[in-house]
């Protein structure tokens, strides 16, 4: 019998240093969102593209195609970037129109009403769409701050997938318990995150963890930084053990220049990145192909016709 390997999907969030929410988008941060950071902004502000090319020169070199979750707002201030990931032939998904939280990081209550998030929504979604040349059918919360109303949303708007959320022993950044959620793909249920008994038009892929007794958060991102590559590695191959994984990473996790120092709190968020990043992160993918694991876009996992393959 053949043994098949459940495959992993390498994704890439594709914001700049001032979308966190620290500096802005969230009740807490310096500005209330992009618009308003550029209104009071007059010094640099573009960190990203350099570190998204170092990027799509890395996926190159391995013969990777990956999702890239893009801000739609990056199609107005860097000009020519997301057309670069798009003519190296990426999938291009959708991250939000300006990487605003969308519930409350503490609370998680609306911070917006469902009328407003689907037309932004709508918006960021048309933005790329006229990029990418192609529907645009995946979706990734900014902040990973999910709730279920925002998946009934994305299913209405005619997104195939989101991928946001995370099960952890640390922090829930969801509006649900998300009881019986793994890191396997599954179907979310009306008006919440817990799984359905039934399919749906929309299929979550939750981020991957270690469970160690504890469950440690090893997608990557800011996890890659924070605990290294071997805790991550080990956590994927955990993962995979249960079904479909994801990986992300952001390009300017692979910065090697110092950021401007704004924003509340957070003052050691950035001391690991650079080189090092850059080193972990090819060593987890060639672990990953030396096991021959496969790895594959997001929406390769569909057909024309919104149907599992």
């Amino acid at each position: 019998m053949e043994n098949k390997q459940n495959p992993l999907a390498i994704t890439i969030d594709i914001e700049d240093w001032y979308h966190i929410p620290s500096v802005c988008g969230s009740p807490f941060s310096v500005y209330h969102d992009v618009d308003d950071f550029f209104s009071n902004w007059n010094e640099r502000y573009d960190y990203l593209t350099g570190p998204t090319h170092r990027i799509l020169a890395l996926l190159h070199e391995y013969k990777i195609q990956a999702t890239f979750f893009v801000v739609a707002d990056v199609a107005r201030h860097y000009p020519g970037l997301i057309e670069s990931i798009v003519e190296n032939g990426h999938e291009i998904a959708c991250h939000g129109l300006h990487h605003t939280c969308k519930i409350d990081p503490k609370t998680k209550k609306p911070l917006m009403d469902r009328k407003t998030f689907e037309n932004q929504t709508r918006l960021a979604k048309n933005i790329l769409e006229e990029i990418a040349g192609v529907p645009v059918t995946g979706y990734r919360a900014p902040n990973a701050l999910i709730a279920g109303w925002m998946i009934d949303s994305l299913e209405d708007l005619g997104f195939f997938y989101d991928s946001s959320v995370s099960v952890n022993s640390f922090y829930n950044k969801t509006d649900s318990p998300l009881s019986g959620v793994t890191t396997c793909p599954y179907y979310p249920r009306r008006h919440g995150l817990e799984p359905s008994a039934g399919t749906r038009g929309i299929l979550e892929f939750p981020f991957a963890y270690y469970d160690a007794g504890i469950k440690i958060p090893t997608s990557g991102g800011p996890m890659l930084r924070f605990l290294g590559g071997h805790l991550i590695l080990k956590g994927l191959q955990q993962s995979l053990e249960r079904g479909t994984t994801i990986f992300y990473v952001h390009p300017i996790d692979l910065s090697v220049e110092e950021f401007p120092k704004i924003g509340k709190g957070r003052p050691l968020y950035w001391l690991i990145k650079g080189k090092v990043v850059e080193n972990r992160m090819r060593y987890i993918l060639e672990k990953i192909i030396a096991k021959g694991i496969p790895i594959r876009s997001l929406c390769s996992h569909f057909d024309n016709d919104r149907n599992l393959v």
